[in-house]
């Protein structure tokens, strides 16, 4: 590597010192502006760089390499010379190939590894004055160029400086030395070398740009590709081996956690990457290792030597600042990389981390750089804004500049030829361009290119334009494609003559019949076929189209016809059974479905499926009749029957399905019933076996027939579901036949063969009515005959009487043939049978036969009641009253009755006694002294015109057609005294509302102890007095009156007697009611006069109501000052010294009678304003001026308000005192 010379002229600008940097041939220097971009100059060239305090900068070499400051004729030189060997003089030892670093293709300029982290170490940063204040002809205009690699160079003029050096120089260049030979040892020693051998040729410093990965990332716009790995040795690291930090090792933890820390700050120390080759959609880049500190090195010399690890890097690009958002880019061992897909002109920011398995680094510090600028994007291809028959008018948009300015847009065209070869036809800054001259109806070709400094751009796709042609002639007439229900598919042709470069544009027209809105578009387009849709079904369409292009319309076409075709029709209705069903056949029909489809149905067709399953259906019609007949079924099973019809439309859907059940047959004969055992004398017991056909339906039931010996027709005796039966009340000793038949739900099959069974003997059977004999009321003789035996002679017979048939008990046993019984009662019905019996034992009993003894007189009155008060109705009444009371019952409120006096009167009530068969005719009543009294035939009597308060002594005897029978046992009964008679009724005070009623004489409040009292009734607007008073007092006020009403009344008096009659009717009416009271009025001074308003009241039953309004002066008297129906009044001249008083009233007009006057309202204060003088005024302040207005009386609300406000606040006080003080 050649030297680098850095030199610093004598003269000095204030402070400052410029130094000259001399950059040789074939070498770089780059440099870091305040801006943050960087800058690469190339030799030959010199580069002033200001130093404000005349020391040179300190300047960071590649590993291997030292610097020397050597001062030579006043000027000082820093040489960058290899560590293997110094020669004073003599050729530069640079032609043998230096110790390299780690990775070989490092540039020059970059921070030496025994250095700490610091700004940009290969280049000096910009300070006061820096290049970006300098003047042109100081800086390079060479482009930026890749760092070359290492070559033997030797210095300008053919011959070699000579490098003087101090003492101070020598000592640390030994001492340098001696570090780098240790550690090529201690790396030869290690196995894995990082320096190539002395003789092997360097390694090339720039990176080989190999194939990037497939599918490479595409992040934020940028491609990123990965460079491919180049041979390196792998350096072993012994002391922290190839783990993560914190695996089990056989180390000490403080000695693993140390490590751990270290690599950790080792990892920390990455420098900033070197942007080396910047091009407009790419850059390369390259970065060192992580290096150490020089104090870790000197610190390690006597430790044991180990290698350094192997990094890994991860570099990550961000194109919206410093700060902004980084993406990965590369990520792999290597020390370079290649970014592309960049986008042109833009600014970018790179950053590098190192990782060491599971640690890793931070990032290095960003740096910035630019892409260059390049050729515009491809454009878009123009657009036809416009065009005649000779002319076009073509417009495009800007591509994209990539940072140079668009100058000017080159546009082709095929001149009309069709060849593929484009000619320029403008070339210029516009973006818009009109082409004339052209031939009309002919198609052309365009494309475009955009240029700017930096180059062309690639040409756009080519796109056709064509020029306008004359208005085309009227198209053929359209013609039908297909036909669809909602649907027309048309189609026509172009119009003849039209060229095939004339853009046509067609217009169909449609007029649907009977619409009456004649032909409106119903397509526009360029095509010459289109489908309609969304039309009616069956319905006719009349359609035209019209040709069009640039220049105008064209006539419509001859109009043509087409008809929509017919929809499917609905489902028929659901179909149903007509007649009854037989038990092979049934006749089905149905209606006709709702919609047809727009055309008729052509036919209906039938299917059929046996059972409620569904799952297999067989066509049994198809025909146009809306019913057919379904024969050839089974009996009792069940069908399902369907529809659907056909038209022109198509197949409708299947109706409803309509299950069928087939009526079921009866069932076929079934065999002889057999006996089960031995036959009884009088029952049988029979089984059988169900029929071999059951006629489609489960057998339900069985019958049983008994044929009597010597009898043609038979009689059921069982029927039911069981196949065996017990057939009972036979004869015994008798043959009978039997036979059998079965039924289901369709009726009863036919009858078995008969069967013959004798039954064995038994009891007698049953006695005929014995016959009964009445000698006296009291005795009678049973008589009977002998029964049929059976069989066996009868030995016994026994008789049963009773006087109820269900209590007859037996009154004789033996073997005769009658039986006389006595002690029975007269006109009285007994019960008896009879019964024999045999050895083989007892048959039943005869018929119960009824006997009834002779008449006899009445028996003796056993129970005799008196009747209550209520109960002692007065009966004769006239027809009238009795239609009354009749009404008075329907409507549910009628006329108290009338009763008899109790003084005077009594009433008895008995039971009627048994009349042992004759009828009582009447009844005797003896009541002592008197006269006995002969009744009816009643059980009910009220014996009148008795001593009031007097006793009686009364019996009762019953009379029939024979006589009488005995009286019944005496009891007493005792008349009450008189009762009281009604007093007079008189009203002592009234109101609208109320009436005030007295009576009697006597307080007004009375004492329990009081035997009198009284009952108060009222008439109610039904005419009916209902009960408003009852008790012993002598007033009584009825409320709830409406007013100027008239009511009426009526009393009574009752004591212990009983209750007196009512009084004469009384006739009170209640006077009119006066307006009820106002509020107090609302009074407000008006300079001289003041204006009083009060309330209103809505007029009194059609009454109207005026206002009558007061006023008092001072202390004088109220006197009137208004009346009338207002409610507002202004009082004028009012005296300034003078108080008033204000209060109003109601007054109801009536109009068949004077008017009523309502209470006065509150009265309410007007006090005289106070008179101020300017002085006084201006002294008081407001609030005194205030106080010292008038304050307006509270009215009775408001003070009423007030002390329920203040009784509630005392109250709530009370309630915290309590809380706080007693029950805490």
């Amino acid at each position: 590597m050649s030297p680098v010379d850095f030199k610093f002229s004598c003269f000095v600008i204030v402070f400052f010192q410029v130094i000259l940097v001399q950059v040789n041939p074939g070498e770089a220097f780059t440099i870091q502006r305040e801006d943050g971009q960087f800058q690469c100059i190339t030799g030959p060239a010199q580069v002033p760089m200001m130093s404000p305090n005349g020391s040179v900068p300190p300047i960071y070499v590649p590993p291997g390499y030292v610097q020397q400051i050597i001062e030579e004729n006043g000027v000082r030189r820093v040489l960058v010379l290899p560590q293997a060997e110094f020669h004073p003089g003599g050729h530069s030892p640079l032609h043998h190939p230096p110790p390299p670093p780690p990775h070989a293709h490092l540039q020059a300029f970059i921070p030496h590894p025994h250095h700490p982290i610091m700004p940009p170490p290969h280049l000096y940063s910009g300070m006061a004055g820096s290049t970006g204040d300098m003047n042109a002809q100081y800086i390079s205009q060479y482009h930026p160029a890749h760092i070359y690699s290492e070559q033997d160079t030797h210095p300008p003029h053919g011959r070699t400086p000579f490098v003087h050096r101090d003492e101070r120089a020598n000592k640390t260049y030994e001492r340098l030395q001696k570090k780098l030979k240790e550690r090529q040892g201690g790396q030869a020693g290690g196995g894995g070398s990082l320096v190539p051998s002395k003789d092997s040729p360097p390694l090339s410093p720039q990176k080989s740009r190999g194939t990037p990965p497939a599918g490479g990332d595409l992040q934020n716009g940028l491609g990123y590709k990965g460079v491919e790995e180049q041979c390196q040795a792998s350096a072993t690291v012994t002391g922290l081996g190839t783990e993560c930090p914190g695996r089990e090792r056989d180390v000490e933890p403080g000695e693993l956690n140390e490590k751990t820390q270290a690599l950790q700050e080792w990892l920390n120390n990455m420098g900033k990457p070197v942007v080396m080759d910047i091009q407009a959609r790419g850059a390369s880049l390259g970065w060192v290792a992580p290096v150490r500190t020089v104090a870790d090195e000197e610190q390690k010399e006597g430790e044991e030597k180990s290698e350094d690890p192997s990094f890994s890097y991860e570099v990550s690009v961000s194109y919206s600042g410093k700060d902004g958002k980084y993406n990965t880019a590369y990520s792999g061992k290597e020390l370079s990389a290649t970014i592309e897909d960049l986008r042109p002109a833009t600014d970018y920011h790179v950053r590098v981390q190192a990782m060491y398995n599971c640690l890793h680094g931070n990032p290095s510090e960003p740096v910035s750089f630019t892409t260059l600028s390049c050729e515009p994007d491809t454009p878009s291809p123009p657009r036809k804004a416009s065009g005649t028959k000779s002319s076009l008018v073509l417009q495009w948009k800007a591509p994209c500049d990539n940072g140079s300015k668009i100058q000017n847009y080159i546009l082709q065209w095929d001149e009309g030829k069709g060849t593929g070869v484009f000619e320029q036809c403008y070339y210029g800054p516009q973006k818009q361009y009109r082409v004339t001259k052209l031939s009309p109806a002919t198609k052309y070709s365009f494309r475009l290119a955009a240029k700017n400094d930096m180059g062309v751009s690639e040409f756009s796709e080519p796109v056709d334009m064509m020029t306008s042609c004359s208005v085309p002639a009227p198209p053929l007439r359209p013609e039908l494609i297909q036909a669809g229900v909602t649907w027309l598919c048309l189609q026509w042709n172009r119009p003849v003559g039209s060229p095939k470069e004339d853009d046509i544009g067609y217009v169909l027209e449609m007029e649907e019949e009977g619409s009456g809105y004649g032909f409106q578009p119903s397509y526009d387009g360029d095509e010459v076929s289109c489908t309609v849709r969304n039309l009616h079904r069956s319905t006719k369409y009349k359609f035209r189209v019209a040709a069009y292009n640039a220049e105008g319309k064209s006539n419509p076409s001859p109009m043509s016809e087409f008809t929509t075709a017919p929809d499917r029709p609905s489902c028929p209705c659901k179909p149903s059974i007509k007649g009854k069903p037989h038990p092979t056949s049934f006749r089905m029909t149905w209606d006709p479905p709702k919609d047809n489809g727009g055309s008729d149905v052509t036919e209906y067709v039938v299917e059929l499926s046996e059972g409620l399953s569904g799952s297999s259906w067989e066509q049994v019609y198809r025909g146009s009749a809306m019913e057919c007949v379904c024969d050839g079924l089974k009996p009792g099973w069940s069908y399902q029957a369907r529809v659907y019809c056909l038209s022109e439309g198509g197949q409708s859907p299947m109706s409803e399905t309509l299950q069928v059940q087939m009526p079921a047959v009866p069932p076929g004969p079934c065999q002889q019933p057999r006996v089960v055992g031995k036959p009884k004398a009088r029952e049988i017991q029979l089984r059988w076996a169900p029929p071999q056909v059951d006629g489609g339906s489960v057998v339900c039931s069985y019958s049983v027939e008994v044929f009597a010996p010597q009898a043609e027709e038979g009689k059921e005796v069982y029927q039911g579901p069981e196949l065996d039966c017990t057939v009972c009340g036979l004869l015994p000793g008798r043959t009978y036949g039997f036979r059998l038949r079965a039924a289901n739900k369709a009726g009863y099959g036919p009858s078995s063969e008969r069967t013959e069974v004798t039954t064995g003997p038994g009891a007698p059977e049953a006695c005929q009515p014995p016959h009964i004999v009445c000698k006296s009321p009291s005795c009678a003789v049973v008589s009977w005959e002998a029964p049929p035996c059976n069989g066996a002679a009868v030995t016994e017979y026994r008789l049963e009487w009773g006087a109820a048939e269900g209590s007859m008990q037996v009154c004789y046993t033996g073997s005769g043939m009658s039986h006389e019984l006595k002690g029975l009662l007269p006109a009285t019905n007994y019960f008896c049978r009879v019964q024999a019996g045999n050895v083989a034992g007892v048959g039943p009993f005869s018929d119960v036969v009824l006997c009834q003894t002779p008449c006899s007189v009445p028996a003796a009155v056993s129970s005799v009641h008196a009747l209550r008060e209520s109960e002692m109705q007065v009966e004769d009444r006239s027809s009238d009253r009795e239609e009354e009371e009749e009404e008075g019952e329907d409507e549910g409120d009628g006329p108290s009755p009338l009763l008899y006096s109790p003084s005077t009167c009594l009433g008895l009530r008995w039971e009627a006694p048994c009349d042992h068969g004759a009828e009582i005719t009447s009844y005797l009543i003896d009541i002592g002294e008197r006269q006995p009294i002969l009744t009816g035939p009643v059980t009910k009597y009220i014996i009148q015109n008795l001593q009031p308060d007097t006793s009686y002594r009364i019996r009762i005897q019953a009379l029939n057609s024979l006589g009488a029978g005995p009286f019944s046992h005496t009891f007493k009964l005792k008349t009450k005294p008189l009762p009281p008679l009604p007093p007079r009724l008189e009203c002592t005070a009234f109101s609208h509302q109320t009436l005030r009623l007295k009576w009697g004489e006597g307080p007004a409040k009375s004492t329990p102890t009081d035997s009198l009292q009284y009952h108060l009734q009222m008439e109610d607007k039904n005419g009916r007095f209902v009960s408003l008073y009852k008790g012993p007092c002598h007033t009584h006020k009825v409320q709830r009156l409406n007013e100027s009403t008239s009511y009426t009344f009526r009393i009574q008096a009752f004591n212990e007697a009983g209750e007196g009659p009512f009084s004469s009717v009384y006739t009170f009416t209640t006077p009119r009611s006066p307006p009820a009271p106002l509020k107090a009025p609302r009074v407000e001074r008006l300079d001289e006069s003041c204006e009083i308003s009060w309330e209103a009241l809505p007029p009194m039953k059609g009454d109207p109501v005026i206002y009558c309004l007061q006023c008092m002066q001072g202390n004088s008297e109220f006197k009137q000052i208004y009346k009338g129906s207002a409610t507002v009044f202004q009082l004028a001249n009012l005296s300034s010294s003078a108080e008033y008083r204000f209060r109003v009233c109601a007054i109801r007009q009536c109009q068949d009678a004077p008017e009523i006057i309502g209470p006065y309202s509150s009265t309410i204060t007007l006090l005289p304003p106070r008179i101020e003088t300017p002085a006084s005024s201006s002294s008081m302040g407001p609030k005194t001026a205030e106080a010292l207005r008038p304050r307006r009386s509270l009215t009775d609300e408001q003070f009423s308000f007030l002390i329920i406000a203040l009784l509630a606040v005392t109250s709530i006080l009370i309630a915290v005192a309590i809380q706080y003080f007693v029950i805490e």
